[in-house]
């Protein structure tokens, strides 16, 4: 199960040559249902077989495989090694960066290895991923909220072992895609219900609405990769996009949105680190491109302070200067954007759409309350 960032479909017709695999990647159709057994079968088996087994010698196999697959199929190589070639600065085919995607994908394995485990622990051992000292001072934030709490954070050591963490001491509301293997969407479910992880799947707009009016703690990943309708910002040295989602809900429900920073330990316990909190004061243009630059930066420092435990091997950013020349513009024109009185510029307002067609509006990038 994939956890999601409220993305919208991109909206442009194709005018350039296809990526290959649109990022955020989810399915639009459900395949073959012997497909879907057979995707489910082997991965409760694996989870099954890798529950009973050492955690190092699993992890390592894993991850041998993982880097097979990245020299297997060269246009994930490729984008793997554009992401990494921003993250230090360097040229794709430089040698570091080749060695760290290649360490990523090895730590990618340990992270399969601890999600594919995840089923057989108990509520104690969710306790154990976390320090309880790292949890301190989200009640401070809370109290400082109008709204809810919008954790928003990236592909870094492992969101799913945190949520666990964090779920033994406050009930967390976790954003899911259900449209893939509905099979193991119910087993997650269940399995995060049991740490005190709420599961919405992302067209229940309503419902995301709701648990951040009632004040509660709401989880959004952010990395899925670049989107031309997403917000512009800078993320390491070039122009991409984030999803609008985060700073839009924060807006429409006087939510805090919280950046964290997760990163394995060597006592194989994820730390997290809760950086300032970011009001979004309204839900015009420049403000959500002020707020989501923020969230670029803190992402940047989550990757930067532990890159090889990014798991993030989609296309993160445009292929061409182009792209990159044409957000930087968008970005200018957003941030230069006159607000109306509702908070938005007249010609967003213009494109608004009523709830009427839930699915219809959750596809839809400009985010609007029920």
């Amino acid at each position: 199960m994939r956890s999601l960032a409220l993305r919208g479909r991109s909206s442009r017709a194709a005018t350039s040559a296809p990526r290959g695999l649109e990022a955020p990647h989810r399915r639009l159709e459900r395949g073959p249902r012997a497909l879907e057994k057979t995707v489910v079968t082997a991965y409760r088996s694996a989870s099954w077989l890798l529950a009973r087994v050492p955690p190092g010698p699993a992890a390592t196999l894993i991850g041998l495989g993982a880097q097979l697959s990245y020299f297997a199929w060269p246009a994930k190589r490729r984008w793997s090694n554009a992401n990494f070639g921003h993250v230090l600065g360097l040229p794709p085919d430089h040698p570091r960066v080749r060695r760290l995607a290649l360490a990523a994908y090895r730590e990618y394995g340990r992270y399969i290895m601890e999600v594919m485990r995840l089923p057989r622990y108990t509520r104690e051992d969710a306790v154990r991923l976390v320090p309880p000292e790292d949890l301190d001072g989200i009640e401070e934030l809370r109290a400082r909220s109008k709204g809810g709490l919008i954790f928003s954070l990236g592909h870094v050591g492992s969101a799913d072992a945190a949520a666990a963490g964090v779920g033994s001491r406050w009930r967390v509301n976790v954003v899911a895609d259900d449209s893939a293997y509905p099979e193991l969407f119910d087993d997650f479910t269940k399995l995060r219900e049991q740490w005190g992880n709420h599961v919405i799947p992302w067209r229940n707009l309503r419902e995301i609405y709701t648990v951040l009016r009632r004040r509660e703690l709401l989880a959004l990943l952010v990395d899925w990769g670049y989107r031309e309708d997403g917000i512009p910002v800078r993320l390491f040295d070039a122009w991409t996009t984030l999803p609008a989602g985060p700073a839009t809900l924060a807006a429409k429900t006087g939510s805090l949105i919280v950046p964290v920073l997760i990163r394995r330990d060597e006592e194989a316990r994820f730390r997290i680190t809760w950086r300032d909190a970011i009001e979004v004061p309204s839900a015009s243009p420049a403000d959500l491109v002020r707020a989501t630059q923020r969230i670029a930066d803190e992402l940047a420092e989550a990757i930067a302070a532990a890159p090889e435990q990014w798991y993030s091997f989609k296309p993160m950013w445009p292929d061409s200067a182009e792209e990159s020349a044409a957000l930087e513009r968008r970005a200018a024109a957003m941030l230069a954007e006159p607000a109306d009185p509702d908070g938005a510029s007249a010609g967003r307002r213009a494109k608004r759409r009523p709830l009427a067609r839930p699915a219809e509006t959750a596809a839809a990038d400009t985010i609007e309350a029920p």
